[in-house]
């Protein structure tokens, strides 16, 4: 990945925070024409720096009222491979992140559901099916403190 300068970090970090701003809004911000602004958006795009735009949705808004983080270990010899595993966690709707960690549990995923009822379900009767799966442990999340905060940029 190439190295960064300072214009492509003050790009990154108005974004990260107005991901909807015009061309023209981010130009002003870090003081480049339109044109050369725009170049230096779609080479970051291009790079995989920016990786995509999204909207950021309050899961209470869509009814998800329970969000819950899942260790997970897998038995590599039942499962019948680690992508192949990986492509069954990437079809559950309910799981909306998943990390491979190191420690304890092999990954870490980030469970949503309507209500505790429907989480049970999920890992008690739908998760577990997955081939490989050995044990899982879940964690309630409680009360959102911060959430998807934008990456610091600083210079470096």
């Amino acid at each position: 990945m190439r190295e960064l300068d300072r214009i492509d970090r003050s790009i990154i970090d108005f974004l990260q925070n107005r991901g909807r701003a015009t061309n023209v809004e981010l130009s002003a911000q870090v003081h480049l024409s339109a044109p050369q602004c725009l170049r230096r958006v779609r080479q970051l795009e291009e790079d995989g720096v920016i990786r995509r735009y999204a909207a950021l949705v309050d899961p209470e808004a869509l009814g998800y009222g329970v969000v819950a983080f899942v260790s997970l270990s897998v038995d590599r010899e039942k499962a019948k491979g680690e992508r192949e595993f990986e492509r069954h966690i990437r079809a559950f709707p309910e799981i909306v992140e998943c990390y491979t960690i190191s420690g304890d549990f092999d990954y870490l995923l980030k469970v949503v559901a309507r209500n505790l009822k429907e989480l049970s379900g999920f890992l008690t009767d739908r998760l577990p099916q997955v081939r490989g799966v050995a044990s899982v442990r879940s964690t309630i999340c409680m009360e959102e403190i911060k959430a998807l905060a934008p990456l610091p940029v600083g210079e470096r």
